[in-house]
């Protein structure tokens, strides 16, 4: 068996507050596969949040260690997890992220100017990653002249640009009516199906069953892992 791109074990994050010490992570153990598709739930205040901060590399534990694809980002310093994150993860945020005054296009190529690649190259790329989503005809457009369903395309097609080993999709279809939510959500399935290791956070079940596998927290602890039988 190869070794697993996500692997994680005994991860704790404490949070101070005031005199107090919060547990909200009390020693996690996860392996996740190259080209799985994962469901991270669970109720609020379950750790789900701090879970996905430190697979994003956004946060780094208190005690634990995590590999990912080979690079040990539990010991490294900021400009080192930034330079992890812009290669290795896409995120997909419940809120879009995007920058207002900036055509679909120069925001999917953002990501590709901290790594540095040319104007032309971006431009290349994006172009592709937008035409996958589904919208080569809104590439000039802004964020404002787009639908929700719209934007959250330009979102993935953003997180996709890098070609990163991750997508990281945090309560991805939030924002939107169920009809969209259906849309973007069979969007993940095309981008599963294309290789591409997915982690979806969300606590809404009948998003939750899209994903092959559901990872469900309690009190900052795993309470269940199971494959959804759905799509054995």
């Amino acid at each position: 068996m190869a070794n697993p791109l996500i692997d994680i074990k005994q991860i704790k994050r404490d949070f101070v507050l005031g005199s107090e010490i919060i547990n909200v992570l009390k020693g996690i153990d996860l392996q996740i596969n190259k080209g799985e598709y994962v469901a991270l739930m669970g109720p609020s205040g379950s750790g789900k949040s701090t879970l996905m901060n430190l697979l994003g590399c956004l946060d780094t534990a208190t005690s634990g260690t995590y590999i990912l694809n080979g690079n040990d980002v539990s010991q490294m310093h900021d400009d080192q997890l930034a330079e992890i994150r812009n290669k290795e993860i896409g995120f997909v945020f419940q809120t879009f992220n995007l920058l207002p005054r900036t055509t679909a296009l120069d925001n999917v190529a953002l990501p590709m100017i901290y790594a540095g690649f040319s104007k032309s190259e971006r431009n290349i790329r994006a172009t592709e990653v937008l035409s996958q989503v589904g919208l080569s005809d809104r590439m000039d457009h802004q964020p404002n002249q787009l639908s929700g369903g719209q934007r959250q395309r330009v979102a993935v097609a953003r997180a996709l640009v890098n070609n990163p080993s991750i997508i990281l999709a945090d309560e991805p279809t939030g924002n939107l009516d169920s009809k969209t939510s259906v849309e973007i959500m069979s969007l993940f399935n095309d981008i599963h199906k294309n290789g591409n290791t997915v982690i979806l956070v969300t606590h809404e079940e009948d998003i939750a069953k899209y994903a092959h596998r559901i990872i469900r927290l309690r009190d900052g602890m795993i309470e269940s892992d199971q494959q959804n039988t759905e799509h054995l």
